[in-house]
């Protein structure tokens, strides 16, 4: 079966870190994927990492071109879709030949107090829902994203197929691994991992002040963003901030916890990382962190903010027991749920039997 992902992204998000992880494995499940994006210098050191594994790529600067690369007889069963623009999917029906399926990672709510919830999914049907709407089919990667989607948006056709991680890159280190990564990277006491670009829905802000409020603690932030220059200014001296990094499975094993007081997600592979590292998270009292974290297993769900924040931390710092076992909990629910593989079986399976229905009903 062959597959042509397209997407307009003009830089590298998690949808693209998606297709760079997914689309390899998929290949022993007979899956076979393409990949079309833009022909732009955001997305060019992304190309050539796609192409060194094997992923045949098309760099366009219209779509009439990933037209004529459909027109040239390759054979695609499926287009699978994702793009980062309002309204930016009705672009794809006009100008390409199907079937579609839209590939949804959208964070899909803001979990504001007092924030009116009928306005923003008012927002999103208008930019985003409505259009996802005209594909066959939808995917997105979480059962509450699913969920949410056929409840306040009316979509009947869509599947869920939640991420997965490398278990093998993203694995817990021994005691003497850890201590020599702890010495190598700086981490004294008991250490605080934030991995996440700097903007709003991950609520950095919250992040600060829980290091203000447990300046025993170190806090080391990874990441970078438009809110980068406010949050150094705004730190005490209990912070680090380590920019972008490209050795995070080293940075999970050395850390005690991670911590994401995050208020937008549909399935975190941030969070899916740190648990399959076997760090404990914790985490904002959200549906999308619910359904990877049991409160208690692989790490807390918090409400409160700030101050319920630094107290769950100060409770697994005081309790390196619970903490140890927390972690073990953390591995074995990626092991059980969340491995790349499974998660390439799962969406080549359903991509099949889509494509299937798709034939049959012509």
């Amino acid at each position: 079966m062959r597959v042509l992902f397209v997407t307009d992204a003009p830089a590298v998000g998690g949808s693209e870190v998606y297709m760079r992880e997914i689309i390899p494995p998929m290949r022993a499940h007979g899956v076979h994927a393409e990949v079309a994006m833009p022909d732009v210098p955001g997305t060019a050191d992304f190309r050539a990492q796609l192409q060194e594994r094997g992923i045949p790529v098309h760099a366009y600067r219209t779509l009439d071109e990933v037209a004529r690369v459909e027109r040239e007889g390759r054979g695609f069963d499926l287009t699978v879709l994702s793009s980062w623009n309002p309204r930016g999917y009705r672009k794809y029906y006009r100008a390409l030949r199907g079937p579609f399926v839209s590939l949804v990672h959208d964070q899909l709510m803001l979990h504001i107090p007092g924030l009116p919830q009928g306005v923003y999914r008012a927002c999103y049907e208008w930019l985003q829902a409505g259009d996802i709407r005209g594909a066959q089919h939808v995917i997105t990667v979480s059962e509450w994203g699913a969920g949410y989607l056929r409840r306040h948006h009316r979509m009947t056709q869509v599947h869920a197929v939640p991420n997965g991680v490398d278990t093998v890159k993203f694995r817990p280190g021994d005691p003497q691994e850890r201590a020599a990564l702890r010495e190598r990277l700086g981490f004294k006491g008991f250490t605080v991992l934030n991995p996440a670009r700097m903007s709003i829905e991950k609520n950095h802000p919250a992040v600060i002040a829980t290091a203000w409020q447990a300046p025993e603690l170190h806090f080391v932030l990874v990441g970078t963003g438009y809110l980068e220059p406010a949050l150094k200014r705004a730190a005490p001296r209990n912070v680090t901030f380590l920019g972008k990094r490209h050795d995070m499975p080293d940075l999970y094993r050395a850390a005690d916890v991670v911590l994401q007081p995050t208020i937008a997600e549909n399935q975190s592979l941030a969070t899916l990382e740190a648990l399959s590292s076997g760090t404990p998270v914790v985490t904002n009292d959200i549906p999308a962190q619910r359904e990877l974290i049991r409160m208690g297993q692989e790490g807390l769900l918090v409400r409160g903010g700030a101050p319920g924040y630094a107290a769950a931390l100060r409770a697994l710092a005081a309790h390196p027991d619970a903490l140890r076992r927390m972690g073990i909990a953390a591995r074995q629910s990626v092991l059980d749920g969340h491995t790349l593989d499974g998660n390439a079986r799962h969406l080549a399976t359903l991509l099949k039997e889509l494509a299937q229905a798709e034939l049959a009903g012509r």
